[in-house]
């Protein structure tokens, strides 16, 4: 299988490196290596992760990496990361009604 990040993951990957670069650049690249790492994963294993308790339909499933969670949905052969947030915020229901634009750039 394989893993695409969708137009809003990549930007919410920015975003946390953003605000982790406030205290470390280091850490920051890091962490966003252990979750592009950890989503990578979803090509061996694409049903790892969890139902997201937020939404009625299962089409949308949940790793965690630290604080944050990553959503994402299986869509025949390929894994598409729809998104990447702290873990502490629940999901809105708008969120989960939308369609996720993938990028053209895949991850393995």
């Amino acid at each position: 299988m394989k893993v695409i990040w969708s137009l809003e993951a990549e930007s919410a990957l920015c975003d946390i490196l953003d605000y982790i670069a406030q205290d470390s650049l280091d850490n920051a690249y890091c962490f966003i290596t252990k979750l592009r790492e950890r989503a990578t994963e979803l090509a061996q294993f694409p049903n790892s992760g969890r139902k997201v308790p937020e939404r009625e339909k299962d089409d949308l499933r949940e790793l965690i990496e630290g604080n944050y969670r990553i959503l994402y949905r299986v869509k025949g052969k390929v894994v598409e990361i729809a998104t990447v947030f702290e873990g502490h915020r629940l999901l809105q229901k708008e969120e989960t009604k939308s369609e996720f634009t993938p990028t053209k750039k895949y991850h393995r």
